[in-house]
This record gives C-alpha cells, sequence and structure tokens, in this order.
C-alpha cells in the first residue's frame, strides 16, 4: 500500500504539472491575437481592403482601416466562439465525462492549427473558422483541467485560478510564433508543429487524466488512467466511486443547500444572474482592448512600424505573467482553509465570505485598467498591460472558483459553460464600438471608453451582494445562537 500511494502521488504531481503546461503552451493561443495579426498583415492577410485615399496637401495614402475591421471581426467571432461553446462543452463534459470532451477538444485544435498552416493571403476568410475552432478546442483543453484542483483538497481554489492564469498566459504562444517569424521561420512551419503537439494531448488524455471525472470531496483511494498488466486502476475507481455513494448516503441527513439546489434553481439564482453581469462587463472590456490594440497602436505612434512591434511585443510578454498573478486570486479564496470556522458556518458560507474579497479586487482592477486605456498617451500604456494581465487572470480564475463554491459540483460544467455562453452573446458589442470607433467617431474611441469606463461600475454590485448575503447568514446565526 505505501508504494500504491507514492505511485498515486507521483501520478497526481505529473497531471498537475503536465495540465498547467498544456493551459500555459496552447489553451488560450488566440488571445495573442496582437501579435498573430502582425505577422498576418506582413503576409499580406486581407490586403485587398486596403485603399488609395487623398491626405494632406493632396499626398496619396494607404487607407488599411477596412484590413483592421476584418482582423478585428476575425477576433470578435473567435472569441465569441471561444465562450458560447463552452456550454455544449460543459455539457458534453459533465454528461460523457473527461475523455469524451479531450477527444473533441484536441480534433477542434489540430484541425485549427491545420487550416492556418495551409491558409495565404488569397484564401485570407479560412482565418474565420480556422481561429474559431482553435479557440473552441482551447476551452475544452482549460475545462477539463480546472477538475484537476479537487485532487488538492484545501489549495482547490488556488489550482483552479492557477490554470486559469496559464491560460491567460498562452496568449504568448503567438508572440513566439511573430520572434519566430521574424527570424525566418514560416507561419506555416510553426503551425504544422502546433498540430504535431496533439500526440502529446492524446498521450495524456489516456495516461494522466480520468476517463470520466474527479470526483470533490476526493475519495483516499481514488485513481485514474490506464496501467499495464491487470487494470488495479479500474477497480480501484469503482471502489473509490463505491465509497463516495456510501458516504452520500450515510450523509443524507445532513445534506446542505447547496447539494439540494437543481440546476434550474442555480439558474434563477441571484448569484448566477449577478456572476453573469459581472463577467459579461468586464470580458467585454477586455475584448474590446485586444481587438483594437493594433489599431490604437498604429493611431498613437502614427503608424511607425518598429514602435508598434515593441509595444505589441511588450503587451505579449506581459501575458506570460498572468501565471503568475492568477494564483494570488486563489490564495485569497483559500485564505480561510485549515482555520476554525464561525460556530454554525458551513464551508460554503465560509468560502463565499471568502469570495468577497476576491470579487471586489477584479472589479477595482478593471475600473484602473479602462481608466488607464481610456488615456490616449503611448508611454501609459506599459502600465495599461500590466493592469489588464493582473484583471484578466484575476477575472476568469475568480469567475471559475466562484462557481465551484456557490455551486454544486455536479453542475460545475453546465453553469461554467452557461455563463460563458451568455457572456458571448454579450461580448458580440465589441464589434458594434469598434465600427462606432471607425465610423461616426472617425477613430476616435475616446467615447467609447469612457462609456466602457462608467459601465465598469456596475460590477462592484456582485461583491456587495455577496457580502450582504454573508452578513445576513452570520445574523442570522446569532439569532439563533442567543435563542
Amino acid at each position: 500500500m505505501p508504494g500504491l500511494g507514492k505511485s498515486l502521488s507521483l501520478r497526481r504531481g505529473l497531471t498537475f504539472a503536465t495540465g498547467l503546461v498544456e493551459c500555459l503552451c496552447f489553451a488560450g493561443a488566440v488571445f495573442g491575437w496582437a501579435s498573430l495579426v502582425f505577422v498576418l498583415k506582413t503576409e499580406g492577410y486581407f490586403s485587398s481592403h486596403c485603399t488609395n485615399t487623398t491626405g494632406v496637401n493632396a499626398t496619396q495614402v494607404l487607407d488599411c482601416s477596412g484590413q483592421d475591421e476584418q482582423f478585428s471581426l476575425v477576433f470578435t467571432i473567435a472569441s465569441f466562439m471561444n465562450n458560447f461553446l463552452t456550454l455544449p462543452s460543459g455539457f458534453i463534459f459533465d454528461w460523457f465525462g473527461t475523455t469524451v470532451a479531450r477527444l473533441s477538444g484536441i480534433f477542434l485544435y489540430t484541425m485549427g492549427t491545420l487550416m492556418v498552416a495551409f491558409s495565404t493571403a488569397a484564401s485570407s476568410n479560412l482565418l474565420f473558422p480556422a481561429l474559431s475552432v482553435l479557440s473552441a478546442g482551447g476551452i475544452l483543453f482549460l475545462i477539463t483541467n480546472m477538475q484537476v484542483g479537487n485532487l488538492f483538497g484545501s489549495r482547490r481554489s488556488t489550482i483552479i485560478t492557477l490554470y486559469n492564469g496559464a491560460f491567460d498566459s498562452s496568449s504568448a504562444l503567438f508572440l513566439v510564433i511573430k520572434l519566430l517569424h521574424e527570424s525566418g521561420v514560416s507561419l506555416r512551419s510553426s503551425f504544422l508543429f502546433l498540430s504535431a503537439c496533439s500526440a502529446i494531448h492524446l498521450l495524456r488524455t489516456f495516461f494522466l487524466m480520468p476517463r470520466h471525472h474527479i470526483p470533490y470531496p476526493l475519495p483516499d483511494d481514488f485513481t485514474y488512467g490506464l496501467t499495464c498488466g491487470k487494470s488495479k486502476t479500474l477497480s480501484l475507481e469503482t471502489n473509490g466511486d463505491a465509497l463516495k455513494a456510501t458516504e452520500d448516503m450515510d450523509l443524507n441527513k445532513n445534506v446542505t443547500v447547496q447539494q439540494e439546489n437543481s440546476f434550474r434553481e442555480c439558474l434563477m439564482s441571484r448569484f448566477f444572474v449577478l456572476q453573469l453581469l459581472w463577467l459579461s462587463i468586464m470580458q467585454l472590456r477586455h475584448y474590446l482592448f485586444i481587438g483594437t490594440l493594433n489599431p490604437m497602436l498604429q493611431r498613437l505612434t502614427a503608424g511607425e512600424p518598429s514602435l508598434v512591434s515593441q509595444y505589441i511585443n511588450a503587451f505579449a510578454i506581459t501575458q506570460l505573467c498572468g501565471v503568475l498573478c492568477a494564483p494570488w486570486n486563489g490564495l485569497i479564496m483559500d485564505r480561510h482553509k485549515g482555520k476554525p470556522r464561525a460556530a454554525g458556518e458551513s464551508e460554503q458560507e465560509a468560502d463565499l465570505r471568502a469570495s468577497v474579497l476576491s470579487l471586489f479586487l477584479t472589479a477595482l482592477q478593471c475600473l484602473l485598467f479602462s481608466i488607464c486605456a481610456s488615456i490616449p498617451y503611448l508611454p501609459l500604456q506599459y502600465l495599461t498591460f500590466v493592469l489588464q494581465v493582473l484583471n484578466r487572470s484575476f477575472l476568469y480564475g475568480g469567475n471559475a472558483a466562484f462557481i465551484s463554491v456557490a455551486f454544486p459540483s455536479c453542475h460545475f460544467g453546465k453553469l461554467y459553460g452557461l455563463v460563458m455562453a451568455l457572456s458571448a452573446v454579450f461580448s458580440l458589442l465589441q464589434y458594434l464600438c469598434f465600427a462606432l470607433v471607425n465610423g461616426p467617431l472617425e477613430g476616435n474611441p475616446l467615447y467609447v471608453n469612457i462609456a466602457l469606463t462608467l459601465l465598469s461600475l456596475v460590477t462592484f454590485i456582485h461583491p456587495l451582494s455577496v457580502f450582504l448575503h454573508c452578513r445576513s447568514l452570520a445574523s442570522q446565526r446569532a439569532i439563533s445562537a442567543s435563542s
């Protein structure tokens, strides 16, 4: 048994480490769009949308606003699909398990990388489906990896936020492709290499991931993956599931409210609605910033290519810090673990109380980020990049962690998928904002930025609501104790 325990610890460590690498190097690559756009422009993608116009002093100027609009539309659709397809992805994960979900994600991701690899300037429209399926495959990697947090008990929220931070940092993948392209490596070679990496994803799926799900709380003898010879693993996994079922039956009289809530009740709850609003507003701000970063830098640098490249590189490098920032949020949410709870306070109530600070700090970061992004001063954008990656890492990690503590784990995949899908519909407003800037506002995004900054104030309602809920529960416990 000691040997088996050591083997299980090693496997769990490998599962965690390889999952981190998978999220860090592949899952959220589509959000490094600003770096890829720079490469695509040099390759002549959508160049047919550039037109000659008459500028000051009757000089001929090349107007590429139509090209920028096409690139923005590609990112809008890809980011929409990234979130909207989280809903069916969540249902696939909950109903069919990890293996089916991961095989679907690997297929989509590979198809996306191959489509980009074999696209050319003449077939620029191939970018629309390519980036969409690439992002859909990446979100399946993230969904199936977040359950790894269940293997580490008291550090569950920290692992979930760490994986979401790694997802954000993987946007630096396109920076690597940009630097390789500047060194002479073709775009096709880079994406063919990404396609070949799918073999690694397959090996991890069968050897280091469960066939179905990782339960929470975790049975002591739970294990997973394939083993050689007699399948001792399958026997233990069955025993673990049986043990879990027995424990559930024994605790039937002490079932918490969280376990009693149906999917419909979760959906109609105040927490779900406010979480959706909190995520949607901040996500729109981030998507618009990423999607318009290239034309914004073109405007602030007066079109100087070397300066634009410098700032895009700086932005992409800061994205690497997402994996370092995200665990801070997890530590904030897990700070109460291992400490005695107040008399009569359940674990879920303690988790909700700990989440208030996380929700508030995320909203505050978004407000500061939006203010900096609204000021058209080029050197200030370095600070904007830092605030953006900090807020983004808190946003998605905090979203997943809050759903995991506020609602039953059996509904996690569906609720996470639904909140991401509905927020994706809201994020379509980014294209309307971009059209307003390029049209009636004549390239000046000031009014749109001010409107989004004011809108970000609404995100403070959610942490206030959770705080008042926790205060109400504490008051009820105090009244019950005194009576």
